[in-house]
C-alpha cells in the first residue's frame, strides 16, 4: 500500500495544494491551516487525508456502481480517466491482487514466464512476481495504466515489461510471446467487459483457447471475473465450451461434466476468502458506502491442449461451493465433487468428535465425507460420518 500510495501521489491524480492566494479562509497561501505547508495535506505513507479521501470516495462509488452494479463502465476507457484509475489503484489494486495470490497458490507449479492480459496498472503481475514469476508482461490497451503499472514496478525494484494490447483491434497473441512460451497467461477482470451482446460466449472462448496455445506443457491460464451471478455464469458457460474443446480444468473443479451449476438461472459459483481490508481499502470503503470484509471472485485454472485432468482425490469429495445454509436444527452446504453437485447436510444432534469440522467449513474447502445417505437432492451426515478438511480454500487439491 505505501508504494501503491507513493505512485498516486506523484501522479496527476493526487489532490494538490490549491494555488496562491485561493486557499480556504484562514490558511496559508497554498489553502493550509497556518503553520503547516500544503504538502502535509497528504497523508501518512499507509492511510489518506480528509483532502485525499473527499478527492476518491466519490470515485471509488463510481467505478464499483459502474462494474457491479449498473455496468454502464464495463467496456469504458475508465483506465484513461485520471480520478478513476487513482480510485483503482488504491481501491480495487489490492483487491485484484490479493485475489490473484490466493488463485496462484493453487498451481501445480511455480511460473517462471508470465503474460498478464488486460493487466490494467498490474495487480495480477504484481502477484505473479510475488508467486516467484522471473519475466512478467503486462498488456492492456491504456497507456495510463501501464504508465502506472511501470511506476510501480520501479518502486518496488522489479522487472516489468509492458506491452499495448487492444482487442478491439485484434492482432495474434503470439506477437506478445516474442517466440517463447509462457507458463502462465493471466487475465483478471477482462472477459466480461469484451463483446457484450456481440456473440460474447463465442469470442471469449475464442481468445481464451488462443491464450491457451501460448502456454508451456505443465503450465496453466488463470481467468478471474467478478462474483457476480451474470458475470459468474458466463464464465461457467465458458469453461463448458473449453471442455467440450478437450481442454482440462485445473481448479476449482472436480467434476469433469458440463458444469451442474448451469441447470437452474439462480444458481452460480464463486469463491470467497476472508481479509482484512488494508486501512487505505477500509478508509475509501467507508467514504463510498461499500464493504470490504471478505475477497470474492470467479475464477478458472485452466490446462494447455492435451493435458488431462488430474486424478481425483482419494475418497468421496466435494468443493464447498456455499455459505454455510442455516435451517432447524441442521447445518446444509452446497458441495460439488467427481459426481456432481448436491447438498451436503449434518443435523445438531448428530454433531460428533468425527464431523464437528463441518460447522466451520468455508466456501472453497475440499472435503472427504465418509457415512450419510442419500436424501432429497444431496447427502445426509449422520452421528457416524466423518468430514475432512483435504484441501483448505486456495490450496492445490493432491490427486488420488
Amino acid at each position: 500500500m505505501p508504494r501503491l500510495l507513493a505512485v498516486w501521489r506523484r501522479s496527476a491524480s493526487a489532490p494538490r495544494p490549491a494555488p496562491p492566494g485561493r486557499g480556504r479562509p484562514g490558511g496559508g497561501r497554498h489553502g493550509a491551516p497556518r503553520g503547516r505547508s500544503g504538502r502535509e495535506q497528504r497523508g501518512p505513507e499507509d492511510g489518506l487525508s480528509p483532502e485525499e479521501l473527499r478527492s476518491l470516495g466519490g470515485a471509488v462509488e463510481r467505478l464499483s456502481r459502474g462494474l457491479t452494479r449498473e455496468r454502464e463502465l464495463a467496456g469504458a476507457r475508465y483506465m484513461d480517466e485520471e480520478r478513476l484509475l487513482g480510485a483503482y489503484l488504491l481501491y480495487f489494486w489490492p483487491t485484484s491482487y490479493l485475489q490473484a495470490r490466493g488463485i496462484l497458490s493453487e498451481l501445480p507449479r511455480r511460473p517462471g514466464r508470465v503474460l498478464d492480459l488486460g493487466s490494467g496498472p498490474g495487480p495480477m503481475a504484481f502477484a505473479a512476481l510475488d508467486a516467484g514469476a522471473a519475466e512478467v508482461i503486462a498488456a492492456d490497451r491504456s497507456a495510463r495504466a501501464l504508465a502506472a503499472a511501470t511506476a510501480l514496478a520501479r518502486e518496488a525494484g522489479e522487472a516489468l515489461s509492458t506491452r499495448e494490447w487492444n482487442p478491439a483491434r485484434p492482432a495474434p497473441l503470439a506477437q506478445l510471446a516474442g517466440g517463447r512460451p509462457f507458463d502462465l497467461v493471466t487475465m483478471g477482470h477482462v472477459l466480461n467487459e469484451l463483446w457484450n451482446g456481440q456473440d460474447e460466449d463465442a469470442r471469449r472462448a475464442t481468445l481464451v483457447e488462443e491464450a491457451l496455445g501460448l502456454v508451456a506443457p505443465g503450465g496453466s491460464v488463470v481467468v478471474i471475473e467478478p462474483a457476480l451471478r451474470d458475470t459468474s455464469r458466463a464464465l461457467l458457460r465458458l469453461r463448458d465450451r473449453l471442455v467440450e474443446r478437450g481442454f482440462a480444468v485445473r481448479a476449482p473443479c472436480l467434476f469433469r461434466g458440463a458444469c451442474p451449476a448451469l441447470l437452474r438461472e439462480t444458481d452460480w459459483c464463486h469463491a470467497e476468502r476472508p481479509v482484512e481490508a488494508p486501512p487505505v481499502v477500509a478508509q475509501l470503503a467507508r467514504a463510498a458506502g461499500l464493504r470490504r470484509e471478505a475477497v470474492k471472485m470467479s475464477y478458472l485454472v485452466l490446462a494447455p491442449k492435451g493435458e488431462g485432468w488430474a486424478a481425483p482425490p482419494r475418497g468421496r469429495t466435494f468443493r464447498i461451493v456455499s455459505e454455510p445454509l442455516a435451517g432447524k436444527g441442521r447445518l446444509r452446504y452446497m458441495g460439488c465433487g467427481p459426481e456432481g453437485r448436491m447438498g451436503l447436510s449434518l443435523q445438531e444432534k448428530h454433531v460428533g468428535d468425527g464431523n464437528r469440522s463441518f460447522a466451520e467449513l468455508l466456501r472453497g474447502d475440499v472435503v472427504e465425507v465418509t457415512g450419510g445417505e442419500p436424501r432429497g437432492d444431496g447427502l445426509a451426515l449422520d452421528a457416524a460420518s466423518e468430514v475432512r478438511v483435504i484441501a483448505p480454500a486456495g490450496r492445490p487439491v493432491v490427486p488420488g
